[in-house]
């Protein structure tokens, strides 16, 4: 008889820790939800920064930084809440918190090249920089002897350091783009197979 007990009891725990998949499929969507805010974002950002370089309104694109800031820190605290309750007793799902922490380490690299390019655009590649001329020798108008032969050749090393940045960065930011797209996928699959069980 106390066999039997030991037995009910078993099952009656594994029962009251299986998880209900429409509580895991509320918080995978909510997580896509938030996805979808960051790319939002992300656009808003693009725009502003191209209204920046086209126009000069600095003060415009540093409200607008922090107002995305804003938006990247708080889509960032609900990610690393979801991430919480995921390693949690309540879903007891490594799994998942493994998967969004990785979109949210490659979020991070992400933000981080994304700033890295517009700081590169906003500086400009170095031999497109403005140079003064007013310390040179012209003997006649058509006649420039140029001091700055030497900061030439130094600026197209510059360029080609510049341009590697430039593209090292914009690599970057596509591979993380193409993981976090990976995750967002494998996040669909886990909502499919949880809604067909």
């Amino acid at each position: 008889m106390e066999e039997d007990f030991d037995f009910e009891k078993k099952v009656s725990i594994k029962e009251t820790m299986e998880i209900d998949p429409k509580k895991i499929i509320v918080l995978l969507r909510g997580f896509l939800q938030i996805q979808q805010r960051r790319a939002e974002a992300y656009s808003k950002l693009k725009r502003g920064f191209s209204d920046y370089m086209a126009s000069g309104g600095e003060l415009a694109y540093k409200q607008l930084c922090s107002e995305i800031t804003i938006e990247f820190n708080d889509c960032s605290k609900k990610v690393l809440e979801m991430e919480s309750l995921f390693r949690g007793p309540d879903y007891c799902r490594v799994d998942l918190a493994q998967l969004l922490r990785a979109v949210q380490d490659q979020e991070k690299q992400k933000l981080h090249l994304t700033a890295t390019i517009q700081v590169l655009k906003k500086a400009g590649r170095p031999s497109e920089r403005l140079v003064s001329h007013e310390n040179c020798k012209y003997t006649k108008p058509t006649e420039h002897e140029c001091v700055h032969v030497q900061e030439i050749t130094e600026e197209a090393e510059a360029d080609a350091e510049y341009d590697n940045a430039l593209k090292e960065a914009i690599r970057g930011v596509q591979d993380a783009v193409i993981a976090i797209n990976e995750h967002l996928e494998e996040v669909r699959y886990e909502i499919a197979a949880l809604e067909a069980e």
